[in-house]
């Protein structure tokens, strides 16, 4: 890695770091700098101005959202799409990460404001429906899904319901786990008739646990079977 790219990823490591800290209203660039080594001047000589760091600061984010829902566990599309969604929707404890949650709320109701940042904003929104309905579209040839299940559809519904989950969690502290089970059910009720999927004991009312095979037993897992 270049100096200049070493010196860009240090100031977006440093930004996340001010915004844990400060939340994004009242983030200034001296607080960015002062995450760093480096003068409020050099940070300046690399972006011109805060909307400009910003919109640098989300494409650094969304290349680590790519490779966190490209990185799917070994098992049928089902298991993959549900480990998918809780990966996404994986609450944090630190103060410092829930503060940089709501922060991000706050950069995101800036899009409609803010040149550039809604464009950005698209691209996680496409990554991710398109993991999600690639996924779906997984279940339906492997006979997990019936062949009327719509992926695109499907995708729709999670997203909607993911962006739902943070807003709620930062504007009344909704409780995210129990928000992502719910939808965890969503996509084990489609399955198909008789069609068994092993899923962690976060299991929902709407399936039907059978005893853990002994192979289940020793990962932890229990094998939900569709009624």
């Amino acid at each position: 890695m270049s100096n200049e790219q070493d010196t860009r990823t240090a100031f977006m490591e440093a930004t996340y770091r001010a915004l844990c800290k400060h939340g994004y209203a009242d983030l200034t660039m001296q607080d960015i700098a002062d995450e760093t080594d480096k003068s409020k001047a050099a940070l300046h000589y690399h972006f011109d101005g805060k909307d400009d760091l910003f919109r640098s600061f989300l494409a650094y984010l969304h290349e680590g959202f790519l490779e966190e829902i490209a990185d799917h566990p070994d098992g049928t599309p089902v298991e993959r799409l549900v480990a998918l969604v809780r990966r996404v929707l994986d609450p944090v404890d630190d103060e410092g990460d829930r503060q940089f949650n709501t922060a991000f709320m706050e950069i995101k109701a800036q899009a409609p404001y803010r040149d550039g940042y809604r464009q950005v904003l698209r691209r996680f929104d496409a990554d991710l429906h398109g993991e999600v309905a690639a996924l779906v579209a997984a279940a339906v040839e492997a006979g997990q899904y019936g062949p009327d299940t719509e992926p695109d559809e499907i995708a729709d519904h999670v997203l909607t319901y993911i962006h739902g989950t943070w807003t709620r969690a930062a504007a009344i502290g909704a409780d995210v786990v129990s928000m992502r089970e719910h939808l965890v059910e969503d996509l084990l009720d489609l399955l198909v008739d008789g069609a068994e999927v092993p899923v962690s004991p976060a299991h929902t009312d709407a399936t039907t646990v059978e005893e853990p095979t002994d192979a289940a037993a020793d990962d932890g897992t229990e094998e939900v079977t569709s009624r």
